[in-house]
């Protein structure tokens, strides 16, 4: 999770730093804008997480701090459906980097280069307080907090499939 839930009683621990950023299709006019002004961005239409999700917690207050009103003109539930309405060119969105190395490499999006960004952040493994996690759950979590960074280092670029030549 990107932030753990408030008013249950839970267990969290930090495992993996993350960073949210704006990204835009490759050939969105701010692209190649250097510094941008916050405030631009209240021109721009969002592509926004539902309300209540970690990320779209972190973006409303960032924006709250600065005063800036964002128009959100799509609010979806999951990651990837943000990152395919932005590729599309219907909006902007604020997302993990995490989330998005693929179409940056791929160059199906771009990371606009905002003034006050990228945000830092946490992600955390969690659970509640009164459960007792299985043998799989405690290894997996466990796994977590000791290898995951070093393993998303060691993916950090997708690698072109090799093609074998049939003989």
């Amino acid at each position: 999770m990107g932030r753990p839930p408030e008013g249950v009683p839970h267990v969290a621990a930090p495992f993996l730093s993350d960073e949210l950023v704006v990204i835009a299709p490759p050939t969105h006019p701010l692209a190649k804008t250097k510094r941008i002004p916050v405030s631009r961005l209240a021109q721009e239409v969002f592509i926004s997480r539902e309300v209540g999700s970690g990320t779209r917690l972190n973006a409303d207050e960032f924006f709250q701090k600065r005063g800036v009103n964002i128009s959100v003109g799509l609010e979806l539930g999951n990651n990837s459906a943000v990152k395919e309405a932005v590729a599309a060119g219907l909006g902007i969105a604020l997302l993990s980097r995490h989330t998005i190395r693929m179409e940056i490499a791929l160059k199906r999006l771009v990371v606009l280069d905002v003034q006050g960004l990228p945000l830092l952040r946490q992600w955390y493994v969690v659970h509640r307080e009164d459960k007792r996690l299985s043998r799989a759950a405690a290894a997996f979590r466990a796994f977590l907090l000791t290898s995951a960074e070093a393993v998303l280092a060691s993916t950090a670029q997708p690698q072109p499939a090799k093609l074998r030549a049939r003989g």
